[in-house]
């Protein structure tokens, strides 16, 4: 996913925390050090509510990393719904959990009854949040009008695992060899050459040789800068922590009961095609399925406006003219 060094935040909300009970567990048995679990309420005071999750680097400015798309008049219009964003457990500073998607599903709950919030009448999720989004879905069935789901499937592929396992093993060697920050950057380089494409590196850099072995060619000098700008952006516990969740996420298809689309893109190498027609396929109340090409690969929900833009517009269009269900005092 892209840099987290996101604008200041162009839909102003307001924050929203839970408190995370004390005999709260993990599915591992284990218990988070966060005491709160903290959301971004963004939109009007009434109106249908729609969560917004993205990508292991988003968080609960919404309107900040997805701002084209959620903003007033956009695909999530701010001007005719509310859209919840959230922060992704453990945080920056927490030591290192092993957290599934089901247990971040059990944690916005939290936040949604500290709303009084019964139902969410669409849940909006790319990449992790997607997959998130499926377990919730899977998890409280009663409590989600519609899901939309996009980059990301019923399961984790074993190529992105293999990706990712090496990102993880490089993480924890940077962090014991006290060089942790150095770590961070150089598993974010590894990272972006799976989000993106070898077209897009195609077109975007050419094979001019630097002057001596060792010295970084072109393309190596774009991903040493988006490494650079995420090394103080999180922690090695952390990202082994959500990466090692996308690794441990299972859903079954069938257990998708709300009205369902997904969206994939057919160079994702994250999230094979074959995985998103595979959840599409299977799914009992399938809605729309969405497939488009992409230079942008798995970064494709972040870049791909036009596409992504008509399947939430088809998606959560009949939201804005049902008449609203009363909200809970």
């Amino acid at each position: 996913m892209a840099s987290p060094n996101w604008p200041i935040d162009e839909a102003p909300g307001r924050d929203v925390r839970a408190a995370i009970p004390e005999d709260f567990r993990l599915e591992s048995g284990e218990r988070l050090a966060a005491a709160e679990v903290i959301g971004r309420l963004h939109g009007p005071d009434h109106g249908p509510l729609i969560v917004i999750a993205g990508g292991i680097s988003s968080d609960r400015f919404a309107g900040r990393w997805w701002s084209w798309a959620v903003r007033a008049g956009g695909p999530v219009d701010l001007n005719r719904a509310r859209a919840l964003g959230f922060d992704l457990l453990p945080g920056r500073d927490d030591p290192g959990v092993t957290i599934t998607t089901a247990d971040q599903a059990r944690l916005l709950a939290l936040l949604l009854d500290e709303l009084e919030e019964p139902i969410v009448d669409a849940f909006v999720g790319a990449s992790y949040g997607g997959c998130i989004g499926l377990a919730f879905a899977a998890a409280f069935p009663e409590r989600i009008g519609a899901l939309v789901a996009i980059s990301a499937a019923h399961r984790s592929h074993p190529a992105a695992t293999a990706w990712r396992g090496v990102q993880r093993r490089l993480l924890a060697f940077a962090r014991d060899c006290g060089r942790e920050a150095e770590g961070v950057a150089l598993a974010r380089e590894l990272a972006m050459t799976s989000y993106r494409t070898a077209e897009e590196f195609g077109l975007r850099f050419g094979p001019t040789p630097p002057r001596a072995a060792g010295e970084p060619y072109p393309v190596c000098d774009y991903l040493i800068a988006r490494g650079a700008a995420y090394a103080e952006a999180t922690s090695a516990a952390r990202w082994i922590a959500l990466s090692d969740s996308l690794d441990r996420h299972a859903v079954a298809p069938g257990a998708i009961r709300c009205p369902l689309t997904v969206v994939g893109f057919t160079s994702d190498r994250l999230v094979p095609i074959e995985d998103s027609r595979e959840l599409a396929e299977r799914a009992p109340n399938l809605r729309a399925f969405f497939e488009a090409p992409s230079i942008f690969g798995h970064d494709a929900f972040l870049k791909e406006r036009e596409q992504v833009g008509r399947a939430l517009h088809d998606a959560l269009t009949p939201l804005y003219a049902t008449p609203q269900r009363e909200i809970a005092a």
